[in-house]
């Protein structure tokens, strides 16, 4: 059992590095399907209804509620409401920053300064993202007439913010992973023929 338990003491480069890759993965891919109508569609109801990001769109909170598109689906009407409110070219706009985003925490591997800035980034972003917890009445489950509606039913939307806290935690790792990496690579190397400080 002890020798189970000291590889897995040692497993935590591996599992840095898988953890920095996943963030990436998920960061690029969530980013790029932002150019997507059904993804820009679905981001409407936080940021409409969020008190710092609410003013990138023409229609106020709750308009938006008669036009929601179910994924996959093509409702002409829908579609000329999000163009007329500035859905796309926001979603446009955010999907290329979180695609930053990722690119700079790989970077890591080139430039662990990159590294840190991403994950600074990244955990700005995932603390605004939590937010829509508070803001954003999709995320629970509505009274529809089940008894479970309201605080703590999550919803589909609010299962999807919630995972951003696994998201800051792993910011906050990879940037101080990152952070580590330049301070090494950095380090002070005395002089030749002076003594090395003991």
């Amino acid at each position: 059992m002890e020798s189970l338990l000291r590889l897995a003491a040692q497993a935590d480069r591996i599992g840095m590095n898988v953890l920095r890759a996943g963030l990436v993965v998920v960061l690029v891919w969530i980013g790029a399907l932002k150019v997507a109508e059904y993804e820009a569609d679905g981001i409407v109801p936080f940021v409409a209804n969020s008190p710092v990001m609410s003013f990138v769109y023409s229609y106020d909170a709750p308009d938006y509620r008669q036009y929601l598109n179910a994924e996959g689906a093509l409702v002409p009407v829908n579609r000329a409401w999000h163009e007329a409110n500035g859905t796309y070219g926001f979603s446009y706009l955010l999907g290329g920053v979180i695609v930053l985003f990722g690119l700079l925490i790989a970077a890591h591997w080139w430039r662990p300064m990159f590294g840190v800035i991403g994950g600074f980034l990244v955990m700005g972003m995932s603390v605004v993202t939590l937010t829509f917890l508070v803001t954003t009445p999709e995320s629970w489950v509505p009274a529809l007439g089940d008894a479970h509606h309201g605080f703590p039913w999550l919803s589909g939307r609010g299962r999807l913010v919630v995972k951003d806290a696994i998201m800051l935690g792993a910011a906050i790792v990879t940037m101080a992973d990152s952070a580590r990496s330049w301070l090494v690579q950095h380090k002070p190397q005395p002089a030749e023929g002076l003594p090395r400080a003991a």
